[in-house]
C-alpha cells in the first residue's frame, strides 16, 4: 500500500502504519508526523519521475578500509 498525498489520507496511512511497525506516535507529534512523510513523498516523486536509459551504469559502492 503507497499512500497519496493528499493529507487525510497520510494521516490515516501514519494511523495504520505505526502500529504495524511498532511505532508509538504521541498525539501532539501526528501532525508534524504526516508533514515529514509528505515531504518525503514529494522528494521520492521527482527521483520517480527521472527515467534514466538502461545504459546507466550504477554507482559504486565505497567500503571503509580495514
Amino acid at each position: 500500500m503507497s499512500p497519496s498525498s493528499d493529507p487525510a489520507a497520510l494521516g490515516g496511512y501514519v494511523d495504520a502504519a505505526a502500529p504495524l511497525l511498532g511505532l508509538a506516535i504521541a498525539p501532539d507529534w501526528r501532525e508534524g508526523v504526516i508533514a515529514h512523510l509528505s515531504a518525503i513523498l514529494a522528494a521520492g516523486a521527482r527521483f520517480d519521475g527521472f527515467a534514466l536509459p538502461d545504459e546507466t551504469e550504477a554507482a559504486p559502492v565505497f567500503e571503509a578500509a580495514p
